[in-house]
């Protein structure tokens, strides 16, 4: 996890739980002169719109205040959805036993993208079973996870 992503997340985090919700996880893509700032938030009983925009707007507050990303952005909350994105090794463990694609920041194995059964984790790795060939990914070599909705 990157610096600017740890100080945003040390700093959001505690507001989001404050007003009732799980910080599912945070997402900052700079993109030269403006960037995107994602903030997942999640609930027992769901995420609605309003639920959204009250995040939003503390979130906003807080922002304004600190000022820790110096050039322009947009901020956005959501709910993490059907294909919810994995950060933690946590929400790994609590979704074991679903399908999953991971993409990796630098190959593993001679491969960085994987498709497969989330098996769960082991110490600091995420165990996929691919075609009948288990890894075990290094959580911090995952760039990007998310879940494969299913619509049994």
């Amino acid at each position: 996890m990157s610096s600017k992503l740890e100080q945003l997340q040390a700093l959001l985090a505690p507001v989001v739980e404050a007003l009732g919700y799980e910080c599912w996880g945070i997402e900052f893509l700079s993109q030269g002169r403006h960037s995107l700032l994602r903030v997942y938030i999640d609930h027992a009983n769901g995420i609605l719109i309003d639920d959204c925009e009250k995040v939003s707007r503390q979130i906003s507050g807080v922002l304004d205040v600190e000022d820790p990303i110096s050039n322009e952005y947009t901020l956005e909350v959501s709910s993490p959805g059907m294909d919810r994105p994995l950060f933690t090794l946590e929400q790994f463990a609590r979704s074991a036993g679903e399908q999953v694609k991971i993409r990796l920041r630098s190959p593993f194995e001679g491969r960085r993208n994987f498709q497969g059964l989330l098996r769960g984790v082991e110490d600091q790795d995420v165990v996929v079973l691919v075609d009948d060939h288990e890894y075990l990914l290094p959580l911090d070599l995952i760039d990007k996870a998310n879940i494969i909705p299913r619509f049994d």
